[in-house]
């Protein structure tokens, strides 16, 4: 018997093994004797694994599975593994990586949602139960070394703070090195940024060549080569999650030339051919169908034929996008043959989280914030044709069309958010392991499910379900090992069953048949939500029928009932009830019920405080407010910024500038308003301060903002209107520098150090709050689109 063989691997972590024998008074004793100290490691068979997960990627994106944007290096371990044309995720973000990193369903681990709507129901918390283990802890408590690069967007908001806690944080998780982000979305030129627990600034400039997915690229290279270096014998998990391609798509503007002239078809073009390559590919049946439009999506030659090419141009930068972020994963892969391990690395490549994005508005954006602000009405088609060269660049924080979006679903119904349908759950998923699977180039079409990662993972491991890990029961994995696909493309499917729910969206798979519901859709926010028995169920034979084209309701209205009741069961036994589609409610942390950071009308802030994200930060729109700085000016007097919050695309900063006090409200990059004052502050510990009138009578508008130095007026002027709903769903507030992209253009980021000391900044919000005025549509409708 080995002696791994006799390690119980079902109680983490696993127990010392206390000395038994004759303990000696000397250890000279030729009698002293202790077994050596062994490090604990996985069983002999184990390999390394790789888990792979693009953002915001349909089914029909990657040419790898017949899409129109170029990935060889998809296509690459597609040639050499295998293909499952028929996984599946939760249609959402959070959802889909709590599911995959805890191997449990997204309502069990407490994502019902994205984070920034938690409510107190179990399933629907953002808390992460602590009776089910998250993957990585499981595989750094039997000996592997865990790492994470990219996005981590599975944080509450209330611990997403540089406070804490951590333990939802990729840290307190398993994972003993984090690179990346925390959030749902962040800028790749400007990235805000974690190593660990720390805040750290991008090593280079966009103008030097800095893009994100390069930097997590290149992080991931190092540990990788640092811990096949120092620790040869240990595998290791490594999961790589870069932000691409969810928006903003930013891409090098070489990237997004080799696709000019490639989209001028328009989106009902491209979904036709993409789906002639994928019966091409075998991916789909010969007789798969094409789903309808909806309505609410427009046709291509209904398309004004002057935003034509604004349109098109939106999806040649998402196509670069997606061809660059493959270019980068190529590089990681070359890594791996380099140094002679991929032989026996296990990659799991998953070609979205969700349906690709219909969050982009029908017309798509050149600045996100304009339209989650309630400016749209300024994206005019001149506006975006004045602007197309700046697709994708560090001036843009652009997302594509609607159109595109379900073109790139092709061809299935619907997008990300949608759960009750194909276009918004159905993936691509590729299995990579020479060394396990014998298999080549073939197509795997069990229907599974994101949940089955963790126990495959798991079982190619040797390594048993934990029964107990930190001295509390865990719940038992929901998931099903897929390595009985392996070498038997027609094994009978073991996953027979499986509920998916995302925003009232609902759906159940059973032996082929599925029955879904579509409460509402991404983009539309306005009316009133239908009440959940009036919604209208469907019903498909997908034996027959592989998209989801023929709904058959009428035609079997008992297995429609059958299935209805079948949802419900599983609802309630995976935490899913009570619906919730509540708007205004979700957004009031009283009623939803979970914790605030910031409380009351004023908040201090100290030196050095950065990265604070707006859930951290006191609520200074539509009302009146003032910011007081103490500062202390070196002789020779000082520059640089006091406060920033947001950055170029919305925000506001209070700096110095040649000495003397001036705040800019940059109104979603359209415009920017400045108040200068008319001294410099002198030498010494000074108070400077900012007071803002608002105007009232509504959301955004203006006031009068008057500038003081220790209590003296130097300076006012009018901000004809503001920023009513969002600064940004990844730029901070910093104290002492502006990070990420600069508010004003007074400064760079690297120019807007204060040249002397901040000591404290206090932010006073007013009483005449117009926030109630906010409806419920529109704080949906942000919270939604930066997921």
């Amino acid at each position: 018997m080995t002696q791994d063989s006799q390690i119980s691997r079902t109680v983490l972590p696993i127990p010392d093994r206390g000395h038994v024998g004759l303990t000696t008074y000397d250890a000279k004793d030729p009698d002293t004797s202790f077994p050596p100290i062994e490090a604990v490691r996985p069983p002999e068979e184990a390999p390394n694994v790789l888990l792979l997960m693009i953002d915001d990627c349909g089914f029909g994106a990657a040419s790898a599975f017949g899409g129109p944007c170029s990935t060889p290096n998809i296509e690459r371990l597609a040639q050499h593994g295998l293909t499952y044309n028929r996984f599946h995720t939760t249609a959402l973000c959070s959802p889909t990586r709590a599911a995959l990193l805890s191997g449990r369903n997204h309502h069990t681990v407490g994502m019902g949602g994205i984070t920034e709507i938690a409510t107190s129901a179990p399933g629907y918390s953002s808390v992460r139960p602590k009776d089910c283990a998250p993957l990585a802890e499981t595989l750094k408590l039997n000996g592997f070394s865990t790492a994470q690069f990219g996005k981590c967007h599975e944080v509450p908001v209330w611990q997403s703070s540089p406070m804490g806690p951590f333990e939802h944080w990729p840290i307190g998780s398993g994972f003993e090195k984090f690179y990346g982000f925390v959030g749902g979305e962040t800028n790749q030129w400007y990235p805000a940024l974690y190593d660990g627990l720390t805040a750290v600034e991008p090593k280079k400039t966009p103008e030097e060549g800095y893009h994100l997915t390069e930097d997590l690229t290149d992080e991931a290279i190092s540990w990788v080569q640092q811990q096949k270096s120092l620790m040869p014998d240990k595998p290791f998990f490594l999961y790589f999650a870069p932000g691409a391609t969810h928006a903003p798509h930013h891409v090098p503007k070489e990237w997004i030339d080799k696709y000019k002239g490639r989209f001028d078809k328009g989106w009902d073009a491209v979904r036709e051919e993409t789906l002639a390559r994928e019966k091409e590919l075998g991916l789909v049946p010969a007789d798969a169908e094409l789903t309808a439009r909806h309505e609410e999506i427009l046709a291509w030659d209904d398309v004004a034929d002057d935003l034509k090419p604004v349109l098109a141009r939106q999806m040649e930068v998402y196509a670069a996008f997606l061809e660059h972020t493959d270019h980068h994963i190529g590089r990681l892969l070359d890594s791996l043959e380099s140094l002679g391990i991929m032989e026996n690395t296990a990659i799991f490549c998953i070609v979205g989280d969700n349906g690709a994005s219909a969050e982009g508005t029908p017309n798509g954006t050149f600045n996100e914030l304009i339209s989650l602000n309630g400016a749209a009405a300024f994206e005019t088609t001149d506006f975006m044709t004045s602007h197309i060269d700046d697709f994708g660049s560090p001036s843009a924080y652009n997302h594509y069309a609607v159109g595109w979006a379900h073109a790139m679903n092709t061809p299935y119904q619907w997008t990300k958010q949608v759960a009750s349908h194909f276009g918004g759950t159905r993936n691509p998923l590729i299995v990579h392991w020479p060394k396990g699977i014998k298999a080549k180039g073939e197509v795997r079409s069990q229907f599974s499910h994101v949940i089955d990662i963790a126990p495959t993972i798991l079982d190619i491991s040797g390594l048993p379900e934990p029964a107990f890990v930190n001295g509390i029961q865990q719940k038992r994995l929901h998931g099903k090992s897929l390595s009985y696909t392996f070498a038997d493309m027609k094994a009978a499917e073991r996953r027979e069953t499986q509920y998916f729910e995302v925003a009232c969206n609902r759906g159940i798979y059973h032996k082929g048949w599925t029955a879904v519901t579509r409460h509402s859709v991404p983009w539309e926010f306005g009316g009133t939500l239908p009440a959940l028995d009036d919604d209208v169920w469907e019903l498909y034979d997908t034996n027959t029928d592989w998209s989801q084209a023929h709904d058959v309701a009428k035609d079997h209205p008992e297995k429609l009932a059958e299935l209805q009741r079948l949802f419900l069961i599983e609802a309630v036994k995976y935490n899913v009830l009570p619906l919730d589609d509540r708007r205004i409610e979700r957004f009031n942390s009283d009623i939803a019920g979970r914790p605030v950071l910031v409380q009351g009308n004023a908040q201090v802030l100290y030196r050095g405080m950065k990265r604070l994200s707006e859930n951290s930060v006191l609520n200074l729109k539509n009302k009146s407010h003032a910011v007081t700085a103490e500062i202390v000016v070196p002789k020779g007097g000082a520059n640089g910024v006091v406060i920033a919050q947001g950055g170029a695309f919305a925000g506001w900063s209070f700096y110095l500038h040649e000495g003397k006090p001036k705040y800019c409200h940059n109104l979603a990059g359209l415009m920017r308003f400045y108040i200068e004052g008319a001294e410099a502050v002198p030498e010494g510990k000074h108070q400077v301060r900012m007071e803002f009138a608002y105007d009232g009578g509504g959301l955004a508008k203006g006031g009068t903002a008057t500038l003081f130095i220790d209590g003296k007026s130097v300076g006012d002027g009018r901000i004809n209107a503001t920023v009513p709903m969002i600064y940004s769903a990844d730029e901070t507030c910093d104290i002492g520098s502006d990070t990420g992209t600069p508010v004003s253009e007074d400064y760079t980021s690297a120019e807007s150090e204060f040249t002397g000391t901040v000591n404290w900044v206090e932010l006073q919000a007013g009483d005449d709050n117009h926030d109630h005025l906010i409806s419920p549509e529109e704080l949906m409708r942000v919270a939604t689109t930066i997921q």
